[in-house]
């Protein structure tokens, strides 16, 4: 896997960490959003986020990132999100807001 991508997949779980900061957005932000998009322009479920990722993953490879390394990140992500979801099913869920 490629330096670029090693740095963004290494957190240290921090308020300044660059990565918890960029899934904080997706998860606060992205994924609303393209939830209400799909809902509003009548498109099938996960259609933006699926040809959203897509989209943003080719601008990685128009940059020079090799499919490998993209294929190798992502794997990593999805195994650790996997995991993620076990560990909130086992615990009931995932965590609720504080609101």
């Amino acid at each position: 896997m490629s330096k670029i991508l090693e740095d963004l997949l290494e957190h240290d779980l921090s308020d300044d960490c660059p990565v918890c900061r960029a899934q904080d957005i997706v998860d606060a932000a992205l994924v609303p959003a393209a939830a209400a998009w799909e809902t509003r322009n009548e498109l099938p479920r996960y259609s933006v986020a699926l040809h959203g990722a897509a989209a943003l993953l080719a601008a990685m490879m128009e940059d020079g990132v090799p499919r490998e390394a993209i294929d190798g990140a992502l794997g990593q992500l999805l195994d650790e999100i996997e995991q993620q979801l076990s560990e909130d099913s086992a615990m009931g869920g995932p965590p609720q807001g504080t609101a």
